[in-house]
């Protein structure tokens, strides 16, 4: 890894995190992930850190997800190798690290907020979003499944907004993730560098220092406008609270309409098994523990590190030969069983487990 993928500072008290690769939309690299959790600890401990904000390099992305690419081509080159088992394990300690993180721990998203980078910015104590701001689990578009914490935040969200979300890939801007409550507060990227300067100069000691922050990022916040989900929360409801896929498919259908048929038409895009595990993780994931989240996520990623899933040839068609064209197994819903389900939830030989 090149040392320049991700930067750290601590300038006036603030730990500052940069990710340093705008040319691949500041994708997180294994090193990436090697390097925060090699920092992060320190700064944690550290009394000269008060707060930590997270930023993305460039005017693009905050972090657009993982390196999915380089996991397709060391299958490709190198069967053997460990980074499929690895990059989830550290990515997923990462995120825990940031969900119990002793400190304000505070995301500016000026850009894309996608998979692995939701995973940096929603467990944090703030989210500050732009103008440019673009939020989406867009994981079943390649044979995966909405991970880094995915199954603990997205159950959280009103009504079945996080199976719509998780399931369609839709993409979300600043006022309809500011209504979820996925960000807590809208501020111009313009205003961004003013609000760093002034959460570096406030005195963030003691118990509530997050409160300290909240006060802080109030003064800056303003009104990103109308969001859209509001009116789409009772279809979303109705079509999305299904217990199974071909319920949701059969609520779609019969609701009808142009709303409807867009997400019919996302839906029969999508791996069928990648769908199916994704509903059968919020369902396991709803009343569960952000530990016990990370453990059933990482079985769930090693089964679909295995040669022959889903998830390499959702890579291969859209970001390695970029066909568009995946050949799902099995290739449609009916054809999922529930034993091809419960497989993914299985333990693994390498369990993550948090003591």
């Amino acid at each position: 890894m090149s040392e320049a993928e991700i930067l750290f500072e601590v300038k006036d008290g603030l730990g500052i995190m940069t990710l340093n690769r705008p040319k691949a939309l500041n994708s997180l690299s294994h090193g990436m992930i090697l390097e925060m959790e090699r920092v992060m600890p320190e700064w944690e401990k550290d009394p000269a850190v008060k707060a930590v904000i997270v930023r993305g390099a460039g005017d693009r992305a905050f972090c657009a997800g993982g390196d999915v690419a380089g996991l397709y081509r060391e299958m490709r080159d190198n069967p053997s190798g460990t980074t499929r088992r690895d990059f989830f394990r550290d990515e997923y300690i990462v995120n825990r690290r940031i969900y119990r993180f002793a400190k304000p721990w505070i995301s500016f998203i000026d850009g894309i907020d996608m998979g692995g980078g939701v995973g940096l910015s929603v467990h944090g104590s703030h989210s500050v979003a732009t103008e440019k701001f673009l939020f989406a689990m867009p994981e079943t578009t390649i044979g995966l499944f909405p991970d880094v914490g995915g199954g603990y935040f997205l159950s959280r969200l009103p009504g079945a907004l996080g199976t719509f979300l998780a399931l369609t890939s839709h993409r979300l801007k600043a006022a309809d993730a500011l209504w979820a409550k996925i960000v807590q507060v809208y501020v111009p990227s313009a205003r961004l560098n003013d609000l760093q300067a002034a959460l570096a100069a406030a005195d963030l000691a003691g118990p509530d220092a997050n409160r300290k922050v909240d006060k802080i990022l109030g003064g800056f916040a303003e009104d990103p406008g109308q969001p859209t989900l509001p009116a789409m929360m009772q279809d979303i409801d109705r079509c999305f609270s299904a217990e199974s896929l071909p319920e949701i498919v059969a609520k779609l259908k019969k609701h009808g309409g142009e709303w409807a048929d867009k997400q019919l038409a996302a839906l029969m895009k999508l791996s069928p098994i990648s769908m199916a595990i994704t509903l059968e993780q919020l369902k396991r994931c709803a009343n569960r523990s952000f530990e016990d989240t990370m453990t059933i996520e990482y079985r769930m990623s090693q089964r679909c590190m295995q040669k022959g899933h889903d998830f390499f040839e959702g890579v291969r068609a859209l970001l390695i030969e970029k066909d568009q064209k995946p050949k799902w197994n099995p290739a449609t819903i009916e054809g999922v069983t529930r034993e091809l389900v419960e497989e993914h939830f299985k333990p693994v030989s390498n369990d993550l487990f948090f003591g």
